[in-house]
C-alpha cells in the first residue's frame, strides 16, 4: 500500500536506459518524477524543485554522487537513496557517512527499490505529523526522547540526529533490554526485508554511541551482544 502517491522523486542517473526505466516504474506507481543526468544538474533540480526523495547514482559526470549528497545534506533533510555499481564495502560506508539514508548496488530488483522508497517516504511522512498525532516521551537514564517533537536529549543537551538515527534510537528505547539482530533492526527500522549487507546498522549504532555515550569505546547504554546484535539499557 503506497502512502505518498503524490511524492516528487528526483532521479539522478547518467545511464539513460536505466534512467528511463526508473522513471517509467516510478510514474507507474503514481509518483511525480523529475530527473538529472549529472551532479551539477542534480544540485540545481534539488534546490529548485524541493523533491520528497532523491535516488542518486554515485558515478556521475561533473560532480560525483558522494559530493552531491555531501552538499545537499548541509542544505536539506530530504531522504537520499544512493545507487552504486561498486561492491566494495568502503564505498557503501562512505555514502552512509556523508548522510545518505540508504544505498543499493547495481544490478538491483525494481521491486526492492520501490519497497525501500515507500519505506523512506513513510518515515518522512511520519516525521511531518503534528505533535498531537504522535505525542510520546521516552526516558531511559540520562536519555530523553520526545517523539512528538522528533527530538532527543542526553544529559539535558539536544542531540543532532539524522532521521535514521532517531528512528533507530526510538525503536531500541521502546524495546529497552531486548536484543535485536542486525537483520531484525533493518526490517523494523528501515522498513524492508533486507537481504544484503548489514553494515548500515553498525554505522548508525556507532553514530549513536558517539552522541549518547560518555565514552563511546566503552558504552553503558547502547550495548553489543556478541554474536547476536544490539540492545539499549538504562
Amino acid at each position: 500500500m503506497k502512502i505518498n502517491m503524490v511524492a516528487k522523486i528526483l532521479v539522478v542517473e547518467d545511464d539513460l536506459n536505466l534512467l528511463a526505466t526508473l522513471k517509467y516504474s516510478l510514474l507507474k506507481e503514481g509518483y511525480e518524477v523529475i530527473t538529472a543526468v549529472d551532479g551539477s544538474g542534480a544540485l540545481e533540480m534539488a534546490r529548485r524543485e524541493k523533491p520528497g526523495l532523491i535516488v542518486l547514482d554515485v558515478m556521475l559526470p561533473k560532480l560525483s554522487g558522494f559530493e552531491v549528497c555531501r552538499i545537499l545534506r548541509k542544505e536539506m533533510t530530504v531522504p537520499i537513496l544512493m545507487l552504486t555499481a561498486k561492491t566494495e564495502e568502503v564505498d557503501k560506508v562512505v555514502g552512509l557517512e556523508i548522510g545518505a539514508d540508504d544505498y543499493m548496488t547495481k544490478p538491483f530488483s525494481m521491486r526492492e527499490l520501490l519497497a525501500r522508497l515507500q519505506a523512506m517516504l513513510r518515515r518522512a511522512d511520519m516525521a511531518k505529523l503534528p505533535p498531537a498525532a504522535k505525542s510520546e516521551t521516552l526516558k531511559i537514564s540520562d536519555l530523553e526522547i520526545d517523539i512528538g517533537r522528533h527530538q532527543a536529549f542526553c544529559r539535558g543537551s539536544l542531540l543532532e540526529l539524522a532521521p535514521k538515527e532517531f528512528d533507530l534510537l526510538v525503536f531500541l528505547a521502546r524495546n529497552k533490554g531486548f536484543v535485536f539482530s542486525r537483520e531484525q533492526l533493518l526490517d523494523k527500522v528501515w522498513g524492508y526485508d533486507y537481504a544484503g549487507e548489514t553494515r548500515t546498522v553498525d554505522v548508525h549504532i556507532r553514530w549513536l554511541r558517539q552522541k549518547i555515550e560518555t565514552d563511546p569505546a566503552h558504552p553503558r547504554h547502547l550495548l553489543t551482544v556478541r554474536g547476536t546484535g544490539y540492545k539499549l539499557e538504562g
